[in-house]
Formats: C-alpha cells, sequence, structure tokens
C-alpha cells in the first residue's frame, strides 16, 4: 500500500464494494429480478396548437396508469409515467428523449404523435437499445425503409388509413371527377397524399387532381387556399391535416362557404367534431384513424369500452377521440407484452430485448376491435369511417352510415413498398364482403 494513507485505502475498498454490490444488482435485474418501479417515458403534445390531440392523450394515460395501479400494476409491479412534451420541437424532444433514458434509466418509451418525430427517433431508440412504442404516428415509411428490433408500432399507418379512406368515398360518393388537397406540408400530409392518391388513381383512373395545396404545419391562416379551391370548384377536396391546423381550415372554408361547392373528405376529423361543433356541417366524410369512436356500432354499450368513456367524460369534460384510443391501446400492448414475456422467460421479469420480441408478433385489445403486430413491428388496425350527421343529443356532428374495413385487406404486406403496392390495388377491393356497413 505503498503510498496509499488508510484512509484512502478504506475509501478505495469501500468504492469496490460498492461497484461490485451495483454489478451483482444490475445482474439480477437481467436475470429477472422485478424492479421496484416500472418507468414508462411518454412523448405527447402538451403545447402549442397540436396540444387539443396531445393533451387528451396524456389524460387518458394518466386514467389508465391509474386504475392500471389500482389493480397492482403490470404483474405486480406500479407504472410511473414521464411525461415529455412534443411542442418543444424536433431537436429539443430528441435531448429530452435522451436525458429521460441515460439519465433517469428508462428503457421503454412510448413516442410520438408526430410522423417527423417518430422518423427522428426510432434510429436514436433502437441505437440506445430502448423499446419505442410508437402510439400515434402515422408515416409507414419508418417501418418500411428500417427492420427494427427495439421499434414497434401499436395502430395502423397511413395506408391503412388512406387506402380505407378511398374505400369509404369510392363506394359512396363515386361519380367525382375532380379532388384536389390540402395537407400540412411535412413527412404526414406529404406521405399520406402520396398513398391516397395512388390508391385512388388504381381504382379511378379517370380523377383528375386539380391541386395540391401544403400549407406549412401550423398556418394560422388559409385564405390563399381556399380562394384556390373557390375558382377550381373541384369535386372532392380531401384534407389529412389535424389539431389545431384541421380546425382552423374547417371553421375558415366553412366562412367562405366551400362545403357547399365540394365533398370534403377529412380523414382525421373525429378528433376534432367535438371541438368544431356546428362548423363542421352535415355530409362530411370524417374517420378516426382506426376503428375509434365513443359511439363505435359494435363496442358502444360495451361494458369496459363504456366504463372509460364515462369516466374520461367525467374527468375532461370531453368524449375521448382516437389519440385517445391510440394511447390506451400502447399501454395495453406494453402491458400484454409483459405477460407474454414473462410466461416465455418462466416468471421472471423480463430484460429490454425479451420484452421487444414479445411485442413483435403480439396479439392485443385495446378499448375496440383486437390489433395484431406483425414481424415487421407494424400493427394491423381495422378501420372505422363515417359521414357526419347532427343528432339529437350532441352538441356537434356524430357519424353515421359508418363502415368498418378490416386492415388486412388495406395494408402493405410484409417486405413491399407502400408507394407502389397501393398502384396495384384492383377494383375487387371495393366488393370484398369483409366490409361491414351500419346503416
Amino acid at each position: 500500500m505503498k503510498g496509499i494513507s488508510r484512509r484512502n485505502w478504506i475509501s478505495r475498498v469501500g468504492a469496490i464494494a460498492a461497484g461490485v454490490s451495483l454489478l451483482f444488482s444490475v445482474s439480477a435485474f437481467a436475470q429477472g429480478a422485478k424492479p421496484a418501479e416500472l418507468k414508462i417515458g411518454i412523448t405527447t403534445f402538451t403545447s402549442g396548437p397540436a396540444s387539443v390531440f396531445g393533451v387528451p392523450a396524456k389524460a387518458a394515460a394518466e386514467q389508465w396508469i391509474e386504475e392500471t395501479n389500482a389493480a397492482g400494476g403490470i404483474n405486480g409491479v406500479k407504472i410511473t409515467p414521464v411525461f415529455i412534451d412534443e411542442g418543444l420541437g424536433g431537436d429539443k424532444l430528441l435531448t429530452e428523449y435522451r436525458r429521460v433514458v441515460q439519465e433517469q434509466g428508462v428503457k421503454l418509451m412510448l413516442s410520438a404523435i408526430s410522423s417527423g418525430n417518430c422518423n427522428i427517433i426510432a434510429p436514436v431508440a433502437e441505437d440506445l437499445k430502448v423499446l419505442n412504442v410508437m402510439w400515434d404516428c402515422g408515416t409507414e415509411k419508418v417501418l418500411e425503409d428500417r427492420r427494427f428490433k427495439y421499434v414497434v408500432r401499436t395502430q395502423a399507418n397511413a395506408v391503412t388509413e388512406m387506402v380505407a379512406t378511398v374505400v369509404y368515398l369510392l363506394k359512396t360518393k363515386p361519380d367525382f371527377k375532380t379532388i384536389a388537397v390540402v395537407n400540412q406540408d411535412y413527412a404526414w400530409g406529404r406521405d399520406s397524399w402520396e398513398i391516397f392518391r395512388n390508391t385512388l388513381l388504381a381504382l379511378k383512373p379517370d380523377v383528375k387532381v386539380v391541386a395540391e395545396l401544403f400549407p406549412k404545419f401550423g398556418a394560422p391562416d388559409f385564405s390563399t387556399e381556399i380562394s384556390r379551391l373557390q375558382a377550381l370548384k373541384p369535386d372532392v377536396i380531401l384534407s389529412t391535416s389535424w389539431g389545431g391546423d384541421l380546425d382552423t381550415f374547417v371553421r375558415q372554408a366553412g366562412q367562405r362557404g366551400l362545403f357547399k361547392t365540394s365533398q370534403f373528405v377529412l380523414p382525421l376529423a373525429e378528433s376534432s367534431a367535438e371541438r368544431l361543433g356546428s362548423a363542421l356541417p352535415e355530409g362530411v366524410i370524417i374517420g378516426g384513424r382506426g376503428d375509434h369512436y365513443f359511439l363505435h356500432p359494435e363496442y358502444k354499450n360495451d361494458a369496459k369500452h363504456k366504463a372509460f368513456v364515462e369516466k374520461f367524460r367525467a374527468k375532461t369534460k370531453s368524449y375521448p377521440i382516437y389519440p385517445v384510443y391510440h394511447m390506451v391501446a400502447a399501454l395495453q400492448a406494453v402491458s400484454d407484452a409483459h405477460g407474454k414475456a414473462i410466461k416465455a422467460n418462466k416468471g421472471q421479469w423480463p430484460t429490454t430485448e425479451q420484452l421487444a420480441d414479445a411485442m413483435h408478433g403480439l396479439d392485443f385489445k385495446g378499448l375496440t376491435r383486437p390489433v395484431h403486430i406483425r414481424e415487421d413491428g407494424q400493427g394491423l388496425e381495422d378501420q372505422l369511417l363515417g359521414m357526419t350527421k347532427n343528432q339529437p343529443g350532441y352538441a356537434f356532428p356524430v357519424m353515421e352510415n359508418m363502415m368498418l374495413i378490416p386492415a388486412d385487406l388495406v395494408t402493405t404486406p410484409v417486405g413491399l413498398k407502400s408507394p407502389e403496392w397501393v398502384k396495384t390495388v384492383k377494383p375487387e377491393l371495393l366488393k370484398n364482403d369483409r366490409i361491414k356497413v351500419f346503416k
């Protein structure tokens, strides 16, 4: 011990002992020791115009986690959520994401709402070896351009949603000749239009696209786009916009009389209907990005679904919208994957790798129809669309003439690229007897 004082020697021995203890603890955890708590990082918009979409999702997460913890948690482990605001922007979101994973030791993340954010987060999650559940974003490219081990999606992507929307449009309003689009200028807006357009042209090649308009994300004024549409008078106007952007566009279009001259198709407008109220007219085709709807024709009287809707409305003073359902589905999938992984691990708590393996191939059920996660990490989620109609008892239009379209009919097969696959869709799809219509 030459050159080392007795005090320093004791200090070093203590440090080595602590290191051995920590190593043993980590080893025990890797071998299946239950953690004291299960931290889940969750990104959602809690600021900015998209918060009308993200805040209800946060409320849903809090409600589901509260109920699950009251029942004992996941396999006896209580859940602690760590929320991150997507409204920070891509760079700051990524910084916070890394901080939560690397400094707080969170190994399970639910991210994200924005397609742009999912494109940023997915490769980082894979590098960090943290399980990332894409709980809401729609871009199909993120799982087609690369195969991930630690990244999965618990709901449909843009292809499923857009092909289903084309099916509904052509089955209910088949005689139109012209169409225009007004979409947010970022990944979701561009990708969803590409899929919609290619599908439409495959099934109705004589249709003419008269305008492709892409205002910036968060635009406060759509007067330029509306003036252009008034001059063109397209038979159909499509917008896959969402959140505050969609609300603003609908209100301004209504004030200018645009709904009187064109058939509107708003595949994400279920999430805006209650906020818009009478500003959203009758006869608009809307969807809920999946089969998510508080008046779901198959689940509106289901005990579990009904109880959730009533409790959520009592808490938030609003009906649940599709991001609420997506959040619940993601959390339920995480819970079920733990059960699957623990069973495969002979009753021991799973590692992150084992949990990621369990997510692939998982069958689970949120509040409505069951979802299957394919081997490529993509969730197969049936689609519900309908047409707005004013009904007694509601201060906003609800859906009528609803249609349920099975996910496997309208989702790109594993290994294929969506922009090319949708060009091969055949008109026979419109006659498939598995498409269920509710009058």
